[in-house]
């Protein structure tokens, strides 16, 4: 009888060891069923409301310009993510057409891709120097095909805090999966 009581107890520690150790991670799950993906966010961020452009844009509370959102854009329903180039070669298409015409003040250039397979999908893993004239940021991002939509989820910050949550926003970055 004491070593079932002793085993039960040892269960329920553990059990609430794990959940102390899974909030310790420091990520929220992000999940809209309505248009098929998911992702993690750190806490402490905290959702924007946005009228055009983005799907849903999270932001820190207190380093407000560190911002995480995702952009759902149309594309032909045949077309794969492969069909739409490279990781190079969508991450330069996506600098060019999307990131630097946004704000003509911003110089962005492409500083790595690669792409990676999760779930019998394909993920192109982009990112980017963005300098404008009086701060320099760094963007990770990722960028999926599904249903005739181009998914692309963004985590920005300065390029002082990188080296600080570089880790962390490659959680997010490889958090994200589309249905």
């Amino acid at each position: 009888m004491l070593k079932t009581i002793a085993a039960l107890l040892l269960l329920i520690l553990s059990l609430g060891l794990h959940s102390c150790a899974t909030s310790a991670s420091g990520l929220n799950q992000y999940v809209d069923s309505a248009n098929g993906y998911e992702f993690l966010y750190p806490n402490g961020w905290l959702p924007v409301q946005v009228t055009d452009g983005p799907d849903v844009v999270f932001r820190d509370l207190v380093e407000q310009t560190e911002n995480v959102s995702v952009v759902i854009s149309p594309i032909p329903p045949d077309k794969t993510l492969a069909d739409l180039g490279t990781p190079g070669e969508v991450g330069y298409q996506l600098q060019k057409n999307i990131l630097a015409p946004a704000n003509p003040n911003r110089q962005v250039e492409l500083v790595n891709a690669q792409a990676r397979d999760f779930e019998d999908k394909k993920y192109y893993i982009l990112e980017y120097s963005v300098k404008f004239p009086t701060q320099e940021r760094h963007d990770l991002a990722t960028a999926t095909v599904s249903h005739g939509q181009l998914y692309t989820l963004n985590v920005s910050t300065t390029e002082q805090r990188w080296s600080k949550v570089h880790q962390l926003f490659e959680q997010v970055v490889n958090s994200f999966k589309v249905y």
